[in-house]
């Protein structure tokens, strides 16, 4: 049952309607069973319109009255709104069922239907009297271009239920329907103007080192369609400026603009306008926050829609996620972050993935639904946005460098490394999610001309690397085949991922993100005082499963434990999927965070922790934060089967001091486990939802970690995180290796907050690199050996460098 709906007016409970449109059969000689007609009362006022627009194929509670015209001829108002008996939890699909979608009761007929002529070109027209106490509905067919009956069908006493709510257009069957124009009126009909969606649908910017970057996505539009885009800034006098002019790509129907920052102290608005479209898309270009003041940054992953218990509500339906969308923006955030996964492929709708036109076509459907959802905010928030493997149509991603993914004997084409969808498909995903993103720092695309998005951006003070850390990742399946991996889970139970998975050759970031956070991690310059890395994954396997288990695929099936209660017994995951693996390559990764003092935000793994990685003992690393899903379908969790050493006192028995599957060490600070929260959709709630708020303050350099459930609006006064945030980490302790002392006092006399970055002079290794607050400085070291000092602003002549200083004070508590 396919629909367009109308989203600029609605049925209200009360009044008078009358609908008429004119339909009639694509191939008219099919007598195939199929209706044709309008479906009425989708949703009503206590369901969002949005998702009511979503309502098709299948019926389910909320879905409305269909009236319809069928292969003879013979118009009929059937019930959209029973169980439609489907249990998928991914897809609305399956054949309908006539039993499901009734006849309504008493309906009195009159008209001889098509007769011997068949189906033919009819004017369908829809006649209610809309009361609260019961509602009579007339539909009749006649003759297009005539006044001849056809069909005519008139029922009482109907529930309101079924007029209150959208309206839509609908096909099903008879080899598929054409419409004309619909006329709606009626006392009962309410005109929603502000419900207008397109052709501009929503907007996605960042701000960078003076560079305003800004993607609009179009709908999808046809060649013969305008394919000019303009972009105009608010004036200050009043009206609009045109600032640039560029055209929409045509797979992607995006268009990109890349101009100068406006300079201003406040909020600048803009307009995005297809040529042709007299009322454009509007948005406010935020001014850049001063490095001075705190920074917040919002972030969000994994935007699923459905899982399962199909009802055209929010019972059944977590889209448009409107509970979030206000919750983010009470915390009035600087920054979003989406760190991947902002749609999954066979969500609500199954995933087309051939031809190519059709799977592109089926991504952008879906990315819609999510800028939909969210595009109140990223019209006016610069948006940081990176795709994850569900994004390019895979349930796990191992990208090895972009090598087109085959299936090979004993391995689906998955396993086998890079990517199973065309090139094509995969720049139009990179191009609508992270084209607005500063330039790629090494633009050089990888293989089969796939697009890199690897970057950094100055923000506010905080210098963020922006990463793809599946894009160059091996497949473990390949590079470990004695392992037996399948889809990311060793098979031989004789071999150990702790001690024999970490194989020479094996990558995660690969050479040219290295390379890139190798510099990052030392340039400080522009007045950064704070450095952050966004990635779609920790780098770290934070996860267990039942000890029977040999993979995460039970993981959607286990119940949620009761508050308290620890399930038993689990074990460690050794998840590839995970950035547990390879470990070499996730400790040369991490040790470049640490060389920044950096902090890692990440999300995927639908469980919100926060970890610090260990690299030579535990604690020696940075710290990360893992945001919990807006909404999941496979909830992980962390019950490992022993306790965590050195925990705090009274903590979780899943805090402290842990080895990963993988053998790498992390000290896990909190974590946000399934659990049966009491609430309703339990099969949204208990798969605890939420999103994370990070908070970087250069006053006290520290950034507060705040981890806030779906279901709990953060305006109460007694509002609560989940169990162990907030949660507030120095800068400084992302390097937790024990000094040995401190190296003299330097102190500058003709700057405030100069760089400092300190080389072991023995190997030439940065040991670290930051800016300080102040104006003096004695560096911590971990050997009794020469050191350089660099202390200055970087890029300019201001900036020495004193070798030779050795250690002379004792180890100190940082």
């Amino acid at each position: 049952v396919r629909t367009v709906h109308r989203l600029t007016h609605a049925v209200t409970t009360r009044g008078t309607l009358e609908l008429r449109v004119r339909l009639g059969r694509l191939t008219p000689d099919d007598m195939g069973p199929g209706w044709g007609g309008v479906l009425v009362g989708v949703g009503g006022e206590h369901v969002d319109y949005r998702l009511s627009a979503l309502t098709h194929h299948q019926p389910g509670e909320d879905g409305g009255l269909l009236a319809v015209i069928d292969e003879r001829g013979h118009v009929t108002l059937r019930d959209f709104s029973r169980d439609s008996g489907s249990r998928a939890q991914w897809s609305v699909r399956g054949p309908v069922d006539p039993a499901r979608v009734p006849e309504l009761a008493d309906l009195t007929r009159t008209g001889p239907g098509y007769g011997a002529g068949g189906p033919r070109p009819v004017d369908l027209h829809l006649s209610a009297d809309v009361d609260p106490g019961g509602c009579r509905i007339t539909l009749t067919a006649t003759e297009a271009d005539g006044d001849t009956l056809i069909s005519r069908v008139e029922a009482a006493d109907i529930e309101p239920r079924f007029l209150d709510g959208n309206v839509a257009l609908v096909s099903h069957g008879g080899g598929g329907h054409w419409f004309g124009p619909v006329a709606c009126a009626g006392s009962a009909l309410r005109g929603h103007p502000e419900r207008r969606f397109g052709p501009v649908l929503f907007t996605l910017y960042t701000t960078s080192a003076g560079t305003l970057s800004l993607t609009a996505q179009l709908a999808p539009l046809g060649r013969d369609d305008p394919s000019e885009v303009h972009l105009d800034f608010g004036a200050a006098s009043g009206g609009w400026r045109r600032i640039a002019t560029t055209r929409r790509h045509e797979l992607s129907h995006t268009a990109t603009f890349r101009v100068d920052s406006p300079r201003s102290d406040g909020p600048t608005p803009f307009r995005v306008m297809l040529e042709g479209d007299a009322t454009g898309y509007q948005g406010v270009l935020q001014a850049e926050p001063p490095g001075d003041r705190p920074l917040t940054v919002a972030a969000l992953t994994c935007q699923k829609v459905y899982t399962g218990g199909l009802r055209w509500n929010h019972d059944a339906i977590w889209f448009p996620h409107a509970e979030i969308v206000t919750a983010v923006a009470h915390h009035d955030p600087d920054l979003l972050y989406f760190s991947g996964d902002q749609i999954y492929e066979g969500d609500l709708t199954p995933a087309v993935r051939r031809p190519e036109s059709d799977a592109i076509l089926d991504y952008l459907y879906k990315w819609t639904r999510w800028g939909w959802s969210f595009g109140s905010l990223t019209r006016r928030l610069p948006t940081v946005c990176i795709p994850d493997d569900h994004d390019v149509y895979h349930g796990n991603l191992w990208g090895a460098g972009g090598r087109a993914a085959r299936a090979e004997p004993g391995l689906t084409a998955q396993d086998s490394g890079g990517y199973v969808m065309p090139p094509a498909f995969v720049n139009v995903v990179h191009r609508t999610q992270t084209s607005h993103l500063p330039a790629p720092v090494d633009p050089a695309p990888i293989a089969q001309g796939i697009s890199v998005y690897f970057t950094q951006m100055t923000y506010g003070g905080v210098s963020f690397a922006i990463l793809g850390d599946r894009m160059f990742k091996s497949s473990a399946s390949v590079m470990v085949p004695a392992g037996q991996v399948v889809n990311g889970w060793f098979q031989n139970a004789d071999f150990d991922p702790a001690t024999d998975a970490d194989v020479v050759g094996a990558e995660l970031l690969g050479p040219r993100q290295e390379r890139f956070l190798d510099h990052w991690a030392s340039d400080w310059s522009g007045g950064v005082w704070m450095k952050v890395a966004l990635s779609q994954t920790l780098f770290t396997n934070l996860a267990t499963i039942p000890a029977a288990a040999k993979s995460g695929s039970v993981l959607g099936s286990l119940p949620a434990p009761q508050p308290d209660v620890y399930p038993r017994p689990m074990k460690l995951a050794a998840d590839t999927d995970s950035n547990g693996w390879p470990r070499s390559a996730r400790d040369r990764a991490v040790r470049a965070l640490r060389r920044a003092l950096a902090f890692h935000i990440s999300g995927d793994q639908h469980l919100g922790a926060v970890v610090q990685y260990g690299l030579d003992d535990h604690r020696d690393g940075p710290f990360a934060f893992s945001t919990p899903a807006i909404a999941n379908t496979w909830p992980r969790r962390w019950f490992p089967p022993a306790p965590g050493d050195r925990r705090a006192p009274g903590a979780p028995e899943y805090t402290g001091d842990f080895r990963d599957g993988f053998g790498n060490r992390m000290t896990v600070v909190a974590v946000a486990n399934p659990v049966k929260t009491g609430r309703h959709p339990t099969r949204l709630y208990d798969r605890v939802p939420g999103y994370g708020i990070v908070r970087l303050d250069p006053a006290t350099r520290t950034v507060t970690l705040e981890c806030w459930p779906r279901w709990v609006d953060p305006a109460d006064r007694d509002a609560r995180q989940f169990a162990g945030w907030p949660i507030t980490i120095p800068q400084t302790a992302a390097d937790g290796r024990v000094a040995v002392g401190l190296l003299p006092r330097i102190h500058v006399t003709d700057m405030e907050d100069p760089v400092v970055q300190v080389v072991h002079e023995p190997t030439g290794e940065i040991l670290y690199t930051l800016r300080v607050a102040g104006r003096s400085f004695a560096a911590w070291v971990y050997e009794d050996a020469p050191h350089t000092v660099r202390i200055g602003e970087p890029g300019t002549a201001r900036l020495r460098s004193i070798s030779g200083l050795r250690p002379r004070l004792p180890s100190r508590d940082r």
